[in-house]
């Protein structure tokens, strides 16, 4: 049977849990012996995007190029796990067009408190000190999804309820999709 392509789309501000969520659930689809890749925002800043800045437009580039990396290896049997903050509604929903049906979107929720004192490279502090201009969160906005299939909120629950939903969704998708036995 056909292996199924997946986008799990992890957005949320810095700090918020993105990445630790991603690389949890990971693991666990690669014990399910699924193909998976995960494409972090960092990552992806310090390779594909590096020549992009942090304006409206550059980000919208940022996450257009993820988008379509993910979009290509979905059409080819890979489950994608993307964290990326990607602060805009509109280009995250041009993304999801893209995908199609293949696509998850879930909402990393904590408050900006919690995510600033998760801030182990001060990037929040310094942000707020003038140092870093357009930060998500404090002098650019962040544009909660209305419509994610899942919504993890990492400042009431732990890691482990995090990514249980994350996989209980996948899961529904994969029913969905009528290739059960290819998820699994």
């Amino acid at each position: 049977m056909k292996d199924i392509g997946a986008t799990i789309w992890f957005t949320g501000l810095s700090g918020s849990g993105k990445s630790t969520i991603s690389a949890e659930v990971a693991k666990i689809l690669r014990k399910r012996g699924l193909k998976v890749e995960v494409l972090d925002g960092d990552i992806v800043r310090q390779n594909l995007t590096k020549d992009l800045g942090f304006s409206r437009a550059d980000r919208d580039e940022n996450i257009r190029r993820i988008g379509f990396v993910a979009q290509l290896l979905t059409r080819n049997g890979v489950i994608v796990l993307v964290s990326a903050i990607s602060p805009y509604g509109d280009v995250r929903q041009e993304v999801r067009q893209k995908i199609g049906n293949n696509f998850i979107e879930v909402y990393v929720n904590a408050p900006l408190a919690t995510c600033e004192e998760r801030d182990v490279k001060g990037l929040y502090k310094r942000a707020r000190q003038g140092e870093i201009k357009f930060f998500t969160g404090i002098d650019d906005p962040y544009e909660p999804p209305l419509k994610a299939e899942v919504e993890c909120l990492t400042g009431q629950e732990d890691i482990e309820q995090s990514v249980a939903k994350v996989i209980e969704q996948f899961d529904v998708l994969c029913s969905n999709l009528a290739v059960s036995s290819a998820c699994l």
